[in-house]
């Protein structure tokens, strides 16, 4: 049990090569100078944890159901679960399809479109186990029940082709944009060359109509030896995605290898450069084979870099009224460095970084930034948590 756990606010006093504003073109160390830290919080102003729930199995994603229903949170294992509005976790929700639950397999994001109240449609991606035993990413919908115990009708709107994974690198994040469009944020399956390749869906965002169907105005539609689906590619292991409630733009963040995780803001076509450009390194330490620098002319740079890996999971950018100092940030989750990152904005550009809830010694996997205008954490553990985060009032 953690209730309401005081933590201080660390201020990261890393500045150098952690990571550089939009468009910045100097040297490192110049560049280091446009990235200060996050001005430190008061003294007085601490964060409060609060333990909402525990004993979830490996939680991976949440979202929140209108009108104080409660938060669905997948578990990887392959099991749906209720948080009701007492604290209570439900017994698996019914109809949740088969998953490929091996190493970083299994039951992934869950998400609820725009029209959730009129069409009671519960996204979710999960990894899905082909013929040959290697798995890809599936995504799909059911309509959740009234009495919230059952996923009906469960259909597939979408496979990543072809399954290339072993188990690693599935990304996967949902999220729905203001005119209704689905984007599907996509890892590499741990093959690298195949983020570059358009006629596979690997390392790629894809963007589709919430029923499955292919936009016409996609950037590869009719393009031959292209899969129409895809809207930008060269991503590595994505497993962060949200909307800028400001701009209105997708952003995501990226797994690197041994060092290079990135934030990016995927446009249309454009080409985000992993294996060819990376600011990481194989985890053996030696290059990655296919790189040809940090910065590769035609491929899109990241607006920001970490050159150690935090390991980042889940994302959410805080747009509510309740903790004003906490206005215009993007919370990240840290897995290997086991704390949640806030990086102050202004407009497109990073201006600052602080690490949150070290103390936790907790793996972070999800972000989400619920209705009551408090952050809502996943810690990643065979038991893992649900922790509410907030600042005194």
């Amino acid at each position: 049990m953690i209730p309401n756990i005081p933590l201080t606010i660390q201020a990261s006093a890393r500045k150098v090569a952690v990571g550089f504003g939009l468009g910045c073109l100097a040297t490192a160390a110049a560049c280091a100078a446009q990235v200060q830290a996050a001005p430190a919080s008061p003294p007085s102003a601490r964060a409060e944890v609060k333990e909402i729930a525990k004993n979830l199995h490996n939680p991976w994603a949440m979202a929140f159901l209108p009108g104080d229903q409660g938060i669905l949170i997948t578990e990887k294992s392959g099991a749906l679960r209720l948080l009701d509005r007492g604290g209570k976790l439900s017994e698996p929700i019914q109809g949740v399809p088969k998953v490929f639950a091996r190493s970083q397999g299994g039951l992934l994001d869950v998400a609820l479109p725009p029209d959730f109240n009129d069409t009671r449609r519960v996204y979710l991606t999960y990894a899905e186990e082909g013929d040959d035993g290697r798995a890809g990413t599936a995504a799909g919908y059911g309509v959740l029940s009234q009495d919230l115990r059952q996923l009906r009708d469960f259909k597939v709107i979408f496979r990543q082709m072809p399954k290339l994974s072993s188990g690693h690198h599935f990304g996967s994040r949902l999220v729905f944009d203001r005119q209704g469009h689905l984007f599907i944020a996509l890892g590499e399956n741990n093959q690298r060359p195949t983020s570059q390749d358009l006629d596979k869906h690997q390392g790629k965002i894809v963007r589709l109509f919430p029923d499955g169907r292919v936009p016409q105005d996609n950037p590869f539609v009719g393009r031959d030896g292209a899969r129409p689906e895809i809207w930008s590619y060269g991503h590595r292991n994505q497993q962060g995605a949200a909307f800028n409630p400001w701009t209105g733009q997708l952003w995501t963040h990226e797994h690197g290898p041994r060092g290079g995780d990135e934030v990016n803001i995927p446009q249309a076509g454009k080409n985000y450069g992993w294996p060819t450009a990376t600011y990481g390194v194989n985890y053996s330490g030696f290059a990655i084979p296919e790189a040809k620098g940090q910065e590769v002319a035609g491929m899109e740079a990241p607006i920001y870099y970490w050159k150690a890996s935090p390991a980042i999971s889940g994302m959410a950018f805080y747009d509510a009224d309740r903790f004003p100092a906490w206005k215009h940030s993007l919370f990240i989750g840290a897995l290997k460095d086991q704390e949640l990152i806030r990086l102050t904005l202004d407009g497109d550009k990073v201006t600052g970084e602080q690490r949150l809830l070290k103390d936790l010694n907790e793996r972070i996997r999800d972000v989400r930034v619920g209705p009551d205008g408090y952050v809502y954490v996943l810690t990643d553990d065979s038991k893992g948590s649900l922790l509410r985060i907030g600042l005194p009032e």
